[in-house]
């Protein structure tokens, strides 16, 4: 567990809350995959959470769906104190794009665009200005380690420093949640423990709630809880640090 236990014994609010979740998902005309079988989990505010189990286990699937990024069969979403799975299609990207921000294994960079403009991107689908979003976007690589290669292509950036837009993308609207899927994955050790140290000093200097799907044990010791999952359903929420006895 990590030192913030005390900081975060105050941060008790729910922040996101997944009830009996369902989702299937059609291969052939008679071929379907339950993704998810009643999977159900609470987050709280400031709290940074792994996501662990077997490929299969529907771990991906239920981020994407409490991400608002995939809707399920049955089954209840909250997100900061509303329901969002049943709300209209229209109103996703703005909920998204203000409340959440997202980090991929595979980086998810738009190739012909430089750093700060990958970021900037993020920036503008929330509504700011084009300028408004470019100085949010060069704020936001500097905190992470980027300010000399904000005019940089991906293609001339490490698989690190990709990620670290990556980051910095995920952060530039300051979102109350951050999901990532396999975030170290495509990651050596050494500059997976960096990208670890890094997400870890975000949550715990900002508050920011993080929900971590991996595989990586190194990824799951820093987090205040793991989640584990087979077979579609949650088996273990864990014990967070915020309710742990001390």
């Amino acid at each position: 567990m990590n030192s913030a236990a005390g900081g975060k014994e105050t941060l008790m609010k729910t922040i996101i809350r997944a009830t009996d979740i369902h989702k299937e998902y059609k291969l052939g005309k008679n071929n379907f995959v339950h993704a998810l079988r009643g999977a159900s989990l609470e987050i709280k505010e400031g709290e940074m959470t792994a996501i662990i189990g077997p490929s299969g286990s529907g771990k991906s699937t239920l981020m994407h769906i409490v991400g608002v990024l995939d809707r399920p069969d049955r089954g209840e979403v909250w997100l900061l104190g509303e329901r969002v799975d049943n709300l209209p299609k229209n109103r996703l990207p703005k909920l998204r794009a203000a409340k959440l921000g997202f980090i991929f294994q595979g980086y998810n960079l738009v190739s012909t665009l430089t750093a700060m403009e990958n970021v900037a991107l993020a920036a503008e689908y929330a509504g700011h200005s084009r300028r408004e979003s470019l100085e949010m976007a060069e704020t936001k690589l500097s905190d992470v380690g980027l300010a000399d290669r904000t005019r940089h292509l991906p293609t001339e950036l490490s698989g690190g420093q990709q990620q670290r837009v990556s980051i910095a993308r995920a952060l530039v609207n300051n979102p109350k949640v951050v999901l990532g899927d396999e975030p170290t994955g495509n990651l050596d050790t050494v500059t997976s423990n960096e990208i670890i140290e890094m997400m870890q000093e975000i949550n715990q200097t900002t508050g920011t709630t993080f929900i971590l799907v991996t595989h990586d044990q190194e990824v799951a010791k820093v987090c205040d809880r793991v989640i584990h999952m087979r077979d579609g359903v949650v088996l273990d929420e864990g014990e967070s640090i915020a309710t742990s006895p001390s």
